[in-house]
């Protein structure tokens, strides 16, 4: 399974991004996508994932402000985020998990900028 991520960038404090990442290869196998994030001098965190049925699962410090959404038909994952805050900068990994959970897959990071 192959992960491209796109849609990190730059962006004041109260904006908006959206993140997408496209899964390729062995799709069938996968069931779980989501982000993680990592910010410099931090471990990588979870920020959201979603089933393949569709059952969501944020972390706290997002809830309200980012949602996940899933194309299956188009084997995409995206990361709508509002509200944008500076303590959201970092890198943004695409994972994907199958079935099982035994297997995870990473796409490249893409970085997020929030300037106060």
């Amino acid at each position: 399974v192959q992960l491209q991520a796109s849609g990190g960038g730059l962006v004041q404090a109260g904006g908006s991004l959206r993140l997408a990442c496209a899964a390729s290869g062995n799709i069938f196998s996968i069931n779980v996508m989501g982000w993680y994030r990592q910010a410099p001098g931090n471990e990588r965190e979870l920020v959201a994932d979603i089933t393949r049925g569709g059952s969501t699962n944020y972390a706290d410090s997002v809830k309200g402000r980012f949602t996940i959404s899933r194309d299956n038909a188009k084997n995409t994952v995206y990361l709508q985020m509002n509200s944008l805050k500076p303590e959201d900068t970092a890198v943004y990994y695409c994972n994907a998990r199958n079935w099982q959970g035994s297997i995870g897959y990473w796409g490249k990071g893409t970085l997020v900028t929030v300037s106060s």
